[in-house]
């Protein structure tokens, strides 16, 4: 009898030692979970790329500022009371005289801490696009170019002066152009927009974009947004880093903004470091990664501003990246009439937006 007295307190000892050092796992516990890390460095980042070693990334995106010639802002509201009362404000300048003489030493710097086998995605508009697509040509050579993206989109005014510029461009280098990493199992399906003459199979199947993406930006009222002017959404984000990049790889954006890059790589099981040296940046991303084990390099003077928190969903089906899209369903027999009724549906909706 006393051996089992014994036997039974060492059990219940050992019970209450994994009760007080074993923690439960959560849905938003560390990077540990994922076997994943996050680094965010408040650095002008020219100094941070020169930091890091050679061919040390797997793949890099980008969205370097736009040359606007104007302030990237966005305002945040809410009411109280019936009162419209003005929250926090994150944006940053976005005028240079020779954006190109500006990125161009940061370019080099990429595509030098770029693995052989790794691929940059380089974000801008119009406004620039063509003199550093020539710029990039000479750093990664014009055979390493594989695409340019066209980010379409339709919110916003319209010009009456000149058809409305509502599309961004993503260039597309593989620093290898014989070896990169391109997941094509990975890539989301769209609808065929006639679906009657490809068979129900097809039909069901949907079809591989092309090197145009139709996607919404992110919404002022949507659950995605942080504040941040110039937030990219997590549908194009996301896509680029399925398909370009495996688990356990090391991304990198050194124009972080609002961290999505950072979030999409967490989620799907990627590491990533983001480096920025605008204090809205990290205070937003402070606010984004909370609850995430973050490796924070120089950050620590950086404060949030007490607003409701937006977190990372750790799981994929959780998060509102694919609404940006639109998704087929699988169809069978007569549901392909109701899948045309749907697409056309589809696109006067976006017609009465223009």
């Amino acid at each position: 009898m006393a051996n089992k007295n014994v036997i039974g307190l060492l059990v219940t000892l050992l019970v209450f030692l994994c009760f007080l050092f074993i923690k439960p796992a959560s849905g938003m516990d560390s990077s540990v979970k994922h076997g994943v890390s996050i680094r965010v460095i408040y650095s002008d980042n020219l100094v941070a790329l020169r930091e890091m070693p050679s061919e040390s990334v797997d793949m890099i995106y980008v969205d370097p500022p736009f040359n606007t010639g104007r302030k990237q802002i966005r305002n945040r509201f809410h009411t109280c009371d019936s009162v419209r009362v003005e929250e926090d404000t994150y944006g940053y300048e976005d005028s240079f005289d020779d954006l190109v003489a500006f990125l161009k030493p940061r370019m080099y710097e990429a595509y030098r801490i770029l693995k052989p086998h790794g691929s940059l995605f380089f974000h801008l508009d119009y406004r620039e696009i063509h003199y550093c697509k020539v710029m990039l040509d000479q750093i990664f050579g014009r055979e390493s170019f594989i695409n340019e993206i066209i980010w379409a989109y339709d919110y916003g005014a319209r010009s009456k002066k000149r058809w409305s510029a509502k599309h961004d461009n993503i260039l597309w280098y593989a620093k290898d152009p014989n070896h990169y990493t391109f997941n094509y199992d990975d890539i989301d399906r769209i609808p065929y927009m006639a679906p009657d003459l490809v068979g129900p199979e097809k039909a069901a199947r949907g079809k591989t974009p092309t090197d145009v993406w139709w996607h919404t930006i992110v919404s002022p009222n949507s659950k995605e947004k942080t504040g941040y002017a110039t937030q990219k959404p997590r549908g194009i984000i996301d896509r680029i880093v399925k398909v370009h990049s495996n688990k356990g790889d090391l991304l990198m954006d050194f124009f972080a903004g609002s961290g999505t890059l950072g979030e999409s790589a967490y989620v799907f099981g990627r590491s990533c470091i983001l480096v920025d040296n605008n204090n809205d940046s990290i205070a937003v991303m402070k606010r984004r990664f909370a609850g995430i084990d973050v490796d924070w390099e120089n950050c620590a003077d950086v404060k949030v501003a007490e607003i409701s928190e937006k977190k990372i969903s750790t799981h994929k089906e959780d998060c509102p990246a694919a609404s940006g899209f639109y998704q087929p369903v699988p169809q069978s027999g007569n549901q392909h009439g109701k899948q045309a009724r749907s697409l056309k549906k589809y696109a006067v909706m976006q017609l009465d937006l223009l």
